[in-house]
């Protein structure tokens, strides 16, 4: 009943209050950032397995010597966190690893000593840590851990770093996944927040166990909620994923008493695979989780791995759990324009100058990068072209594009102005690559030479130039060149497996469950074909190039058709195709010209790709880009065609998506 309550009040203040009117006042929430008149901090210990640390505002049980969080009192709320839940499974840190061939394992990390960092009547800091030898065991990752937790004078919640660190000669470790985790209490948070438009009542844990399971486990169909108005959704964590360099701010709303736990996010510095790597944020359960590395969306390729007894040592963090409340008779939504506030605040105040250990530099310790990139495309432009909107950043030496599949170091990237022009800040001291991609530009950019960040050093690159790949002018183009598919062709999902939160959101339509079986619907004998100059991608191209179902869950190859005529035949030279990859899913990708039954290919990528994008809702995953080349005397005068094989049909989820694809002619002179 309570949360049938708590969605008729959220939908009368979203969809009739006043407050929700951008032309409505609404009150500003008292802030709770540090405030040296507020009381003092206090570290006690309950007990030998028991630290409590509190400031008048929150306070924090942690388990001994642990280092889980057991309890957060709030506002009234003794715990904040899952009562239900024994200690180590209500707010934790764990990785997930293997050693090389063998089974995974979920390591918590649990810590064998408790100490304190610091402790006075501003600030304590404590650490609860472990040093690994080969006694401890098999299913402790071979790693020294040490877990810090900071509370502050008059601030509302609390900070958290770790810091992992192999010694040299160490054993060989796989790592698919860091992350913190926090379980929140169920009969309270019922309403999860990402942004501004992704926010909802969500279901309850039971709804997912009485509910009907669909193609994969995370993915249910709900036929008996608890709440009527959530029946007939489907419910899937993968759909509340989020792009890392939007992944800032995300949590949940308790409606008794009015209370926010929201995790903030104030740098990607410690985060894998650059600024759109997506990964998890909230889900049901209600469950809020900070991801630090893993493999979704990139599959293993992502993942940290660790060989011949390489030294490693990476600091994660410090992020904000932000608590906040209102009284009960005012808009909840308030929580969340609050929180997005604080979320200001943090950002604003990166790096910290407050964490105590000697691997978190702060801003004097560390330096910045600028310059200026241009675009060279004569075939675009005559002139050098100003790389507008460019990401740029800075991560481990290694080849061209390589960032995206970095775990091991930290990444620091920005957005260059309309000019091209970047600054990258707050950078550790170091050893890097400069990167970049241009939104509207194929390829990705390299700097040619190493970049040494000093402390307080600022490193002037001065005036780039990327030249991306091209070999001729333009005949006939298919889609923007941005990484992702979402310019495509993305159909309706079906009425019965639909997320109501993506109802009329064209530009989030790919997170519904089920998109691809509507390809085989669409196309249920003959495949895609689209003709240049007639066609449109936005309307013609389907997003995804999945296999058909045959039935009884079998599954067929599909190929792609491309015609196209061409009027002025060179036979001088050869032509390009310029195909750039969105995903790919356990796929191979199979061109062919003019000759559909030609046994073999005139190319082939081979077996790529373990992205998963199509099943987890994603519209991308790693980037490819393959300059193929068409000998003229293949390509016909008048009408020609180009077909795209994928020949993997083991899952209907296997399969590529486009980013962009394009025909050069020979080269001009």
């Amino acid at each position: 009943m309570a949360v049938c309550f708590f969605f008729i009040i959220f939908f009368f203040y979203i969809f009739c209050g006043p407050a929700y009117s951008e032309k409505t006042p609404v009150r500003e929430l008292p802030r709770n950032n540090y405030s040296s008149t507020a009381l003092g901090v206090q570290l006690r210990r309950q007990s030998h397995e028991r630290v409590v640390i509190d400031n008048g505002i929150v306070e924090v049980t942690f388990s001994a010597p642990d280092g889980d969080v057991a309890g957060i009192k709030y506002h009234g709320i003794d715990n904040v966190l899952e009562t239900l839940n024994e200690d180590d499974n209500r707010g934790y840190w764990d990785v997930v690893w293997n050693t090389p061939g063998d089974r995974i394992i979920f390591d918590r990390l649990r810590g064998t000593k408790y100490s304190i960092i610091e402790e006075d009547e501003e600030q304590v800091e404590v650490s609860f840590s472990k040093t690994w030898d080969v006694s401890v065991g098999k299913d402790a990752v071979p790693l020294n851990v040490d877990k810090r937790y900071i509370l502050r004078r008059g601030s509302s919640g609390i900070y958290m770093y770790t810091i992992l660190e192999r010694l040299e000669g160490w054993p060989d470790v796989d790592m698919d996944q860091i992350r913190v985790v926090f379980k929140l209490q169920q009969e309270k948070f019922h309403y999860m927040a990402i942004s501004d438009y992704r926010q909802r009542v969500m279901p309850m844990p039971e709804d997912r166990i009485t509910g009907l399971p669909l193609a994969y486990p995370e993915a249910v169909l709900l036929t008996h909620p608890i709440n009527p108005e959530l029946r007939g959704e489907v419910d899937d964590k993968y759909q509340y994923s989020c792009e890392n360099k939007d992944n800032k701010l995300h949590g949940w709303i308790s409606e008794d008493p009015p209370v926010g736990f929201w995790m903030i996010t104030p740098s990607n510095e410690f985060r894998a695979g650059g600024p759109i790597k997506q990964d998890l944020t909230s889900h049901v359960g209600p469950t809020v989780l900070n991801m630090f590395t893993s493999t979704h969306y990139t599959g293993k390729d992502l993942r940290t791995d660790y060989r011949n007894g390489q030294h490693w040592k990476k600091v994660f963090g410090p992020v904000f759990v932000y608590l906040n409340s209102i009284p009960p008779t005012e808009n909840p939504l308030s929580l969340w324009r609050d929180a997005k506030k604080q979320m200001s605040t943090e950002v604003k105040s990166w790096p910290y100058s407050f964490p105590r250990s000697k691997d978190f530099p702060s801003g004097k310790q560390r330096g910045s990068v600028m310059g200026q990139l241009l675009v060279r495309d004569r075939y675009m432009n005559k002139r050098l072209m100003y790389a507008s909107s460019a990401y740029v950043g800075l991560a481990a030496p290694g080849e061209v594009g390589s960032w995206q599949t970095e775990a091991k170091g930290y990444q620091f990237w920005a957005q260059a102005d309309r000019e091209g022009r970047f600054l990258i800040n707050n950078v550790r001291a170091g050893v890097y690559n400069f990167y970049a991609w241009v939104p509207g530009v194929i390829g990705d950019y390299k700097g040619d030479i190493k970049i040494t960040v000093a402390p307080g050093s600022e490193f002037k690159l001065g005036l780039l130039i990327y030249e991306p790949p091209r070999n001729g002018p333009t005949i006939w183009e298919i889609g923007i060149p941005d990484r992702s598919a979402a310019e495509f062709f993305v159909p309706e999902t079906y009425p019965t497996l639909m997320n109501k939160l993506y109802n009329n959101r064209p530009t989030d339509k790919f997170r519904q469950y089920g998109l691809w079986e509507r390809y085989s619907d669409l196309y249920p004998e003959g495949d895609l074909v689209y003709n240049v100059g007639t066609n449109d991608y936005f309307q013609d191209w389907f997003f995804a190039q999945v296999p058909r179902t045959k039935g009884n869950r079998t599954y067929k190859g599909t190929t792609w058709q491309i015609n196209f005529d061409l009027g002025d035949l060179k036979r001088s030279g050869s032509y390009t195709l310029q195909l750039a990859l969105a995903s790919a899913t356990v796929a191979e990708l199979q061109v062919r010209i003019n000759d559909p039954g030609a046994k073999e290919p005139l190319f082939t990528t081979g077996l790529i790709g373990k992205d998963n994008a199509v099943a987890r809702h994603g519209i991308h995953g790693l980037y490819r880009l393959y300059s193929i080349s068409l000998p003229s005397k293949l390509v016909l005068q008048g009408n020609n065609a180009v077909y795209l094989t994928q020949s993997k049909s083991d899952s209907p989820f296997h399969g590529v998506m486009y980013d962009y694809l394009r025909l050069e002619g020979p080269e001009e002179t």
